[in-house]
């Protein structure tokens, strides 16, 4: 019986560093990568609208990886640097911290924008990228201490906890939240901005 590596690497670009799992495997080689996140936080006014979660664009060129997913699906990003983990999550459940957006035969070809992307490669060649964003939901809360958002209960926040207070389509532009302790994630490549306040 023939033995292979299969290694899986997740990188945070943020902290330039990246690190490899060897598994027992089928001749491939896997790569996750997590891109710091984008958007800038700026003071911006109080309103509350109608709960809305991000518009997911239809965009699927490809590519190929292991995990079965769908454009406007979430997943759970987790494990660590060197043990990076992909999973299906259920849209807003606890386990889940980053919706796919996006479909792209590489990484590279993800829009600056994305929170996150992870890319699967096979003896060190790109074959498929997911596009993720934060799987932000209006009232609810993630912690972005550590190297993957981690959805919590806004009860009890963390270190660096950001509660949605709403998402505004039709601007990329953090000074149209509503709140002036508020801040925002711009997605200029999607014209909206998730609104947060820090808690």
């Amino acid at each position: 019986m023939a033995s292979s590596n299969r290694s899986v690497r997740a990188l945070v670009l943020a902290l330039s560093s990246c690190a490899a799992l060897l598994l027992g495997g089928c001749a491939s080689e896997v790569s996750g990568t997590a891109v710091a996140i984008s958007g800038a936080t700026i003071p911006a006014t109080t309103t509350t609208t109608p709960p809305t979660t991000p518009p997911t664009t239809d965009i699927d060129d490809g590519g190929s990886v292991d995990i079965d997913v769908e454009i406007g699906e979430c997943v759970n990003l987790g494990g660590t640097v060197d043990e990076a983990a992909i999973a299906n999550a259920t849209c807003g459940s606890p386990q889940s911290n980053y919706v796919v957006f996006a479909k792209t035969p590489t990484s590279a070809e993800c829009p600056e924008d994305a929170d996150q992307y992870y890319y699967e490669t096979y003896f060190d060649i790109e074959q498929g990228a997911l596009c993720l964003d934060i799987d932000w939901q209006v009232g609810g809360c993630m912690d972005l201490v550590g190297e993957f958002a981690q959805r919590i209960d806004c009860a009890t926040p963390g270190a660096d906890t950001r509660r949605v207070v709403t998402i505004l389509q039709g601007t990329s532009s953090v000074d149209d939240c509503p709140d002036p302790a508020q801040y925002g994630f711009e997605k200029d490549s999607r014209n909206f901005v998730v609104c947060v306040e820090r808690l």
